[in-house]
């Protein structure tokens, strides 16, 4: 008899899920459903190259309707969910509300940034988790060294041409260095710049940056950026942000017209939203098999779950791709054992490594136990995102996106943000930084 599984999200812990159902589940015993708010997957690791100009925006997603078969796919944001009759309410990218009923719900409905009340936060930062923010932070810096050549005065020209990052995790390590590096390679088409120079800060509120990896490979790391003249500033924190600039704990004043967010993350809102047992960081409740408690036919996975970390007892999953996609995989048997082939299984999975790419051929990565740090580990942590990418196709693309960036250099040109149309009465909509 067949049943129904409906899966909200098409994230890493989504897709995977879904790509492994198609596989598992004997042709036409189940319905799939996955329900996403974009009609591919992002590949966030690989955002940072993006901004960078090292890759085409269009070639860090994978289309899923290329990838999943078997699954029937609904475009639309995830509105609640009632577990009591067993629907998931959800909006279509049309506007109609509709309602899907399941059998079996696996949650992947990932995060979004953090944010706190600081001043001026919301109305004149940027984030860094989508690929309209990665193209938007291309063309802002692009259009910041724009207006700062046009500019006689040199006091208005450094706020253009100060750049500050506040986050040292993953995201605003890679990104901050791919962005500067891309800054650096176009810069002497600015001859005011040029001679100008630039300005970039790394804020950080701990002691160490990207303090998921050891010591050891941080200070490499570190020690890289300073050697760029890029500032770190840590253990300390933002207070307020301004158009014109941003105040840091000790009521130093930045003048930057540019500031990026990438504080951390949480689950995404609509999470709170679906009846479902939440922990005190607002992640779902689940057991060991990720099944969430007291609800044996709803399971959560990714970002948006407090799933048990084997490796570290009494705390959660790190929200990293490697341990979404593991997720997705081991969930989909558990979906399948549990309508009566075999048993659920826990999550054994443990971090096996991890890559950090720092710009200028340099990065940092463990495999194995084994640390890299430099060239090496730059050509690794190409390797492993290559292996990664779902689809020959798709790593094609990588590979000639990164080769032409090293033989021939960066685009240096703002195409405007992707999916922005231009009014008919002929005037492009610009946003002024």
């Amino acid at each position: 008899m067949s049943f129904d599984i409906v899966i909200a999200g098409g994230g890493f812990g989504g897709f995977y899920a879904a790509r492994t159902l198609e596989r598992a589940l004997p042709r036409h015993s189940a319905r799939v459903k996955l329900v996403n708010d974009a009609n591919f997957m992002l590949y966030t690791p690989l955002l940072p190259g993006a901004a960078g100009a090292t890759l085409d925006p269009r070639h860090v997603i994978v289309p899923l309707r290329s990838q999943l078969h078997q699954t029937d796919l609904v475009i639309g944001r995830v509105t609640g969910c009632d577990p009591a009759t067993r629907t998931v309410a959800a909006c279509r990218i049309d506007g109609k509300e509709i309602e899907l009923k399941y059998d079996q719900l696996i949650v992947a409905l990932g995060s979004v940034s953090r944010t706190l009340p600081i001043p001026g936060l919301a109305e004149h930062a940027t984030g860094f988790k989508s690929l309209s923010d990665a193209t938007a932070l291309r063309n802002r810096v692009l259009s910041c060294l724009d207006i700062a050549e046009s500019l006689e005065d040199s006091l208005a020209r450094r706020e253009y041409l100060t750049f500050v990052f506040v986050g040292a995790g993953y995201a605003g390590v890679e990104g901050l260095a791919e962005l500067q590096d891309f800054a650096a390679e176009v810069i002497h088409l600015y001859p005011r710049c040029h001679a100008e120079g630039m300005r970039w800060l790394l804020v950080e509120a701990r002691e160490q940056i990207m303090p998921e990896i050891p010591g050891a490979l941080a200070h490499f790391a570190a020690r890289e950026l300073r050697s760029r003249g890029i500032e770190l500033r840590l253990k300390t924190t933002l207070s307020q942000i301004t158009q014109t600039g941003a105040t840091l704990s000790g009521d130093e004043v930045i003048p930057a017209r540019t500031v990026v967010w990438t504080a951390g993350v949480r689950p995404a809102p609509v999470v709170s939203r679906l009846g479902l047992p939440l922990d005190s960081s607002g992640r779902i409740r689940v057991d060991a098999t990720m099944r969430v408690l007291g609800h044996p036919q709803v399971w959560a996975i990714g970002d948006c779950a407090a799933v048990p970390d084997p490796s570290r007892r009494g705390q959660s999953c790190p929200p990293t791709a490697q341990h979404a996609i593991r997720q997705g995989r081991r969930v989909a048997h558990n979906v399948v054992a549990s309508h009566g082939r075999g048993r659920p299984q826990p999550f054994r999975y443990r971090t096996r490594g991890m890559v950090a790419d720092l710009g200028q051929r340099q990065a940092v990565a463990i495999t194995m136990g084994v640390r890299w740090r430099g060239l090496p580990a730059w050509l690794i942590a190409r390797t492993y995102h290559l292996l990664l990418m779902p689809g020959w196709g798709r790593r094609l693309r990588l590979l000639i996106d990164w080769n032409i960036a090293l033989l021939f250099g960066r685009d240096a040109s703002s195409p405007g943000r992707l999916g922005s149309p231009t009014a008919l009465e002929g005037e492009e909509l610009v946003s002024n930084p």
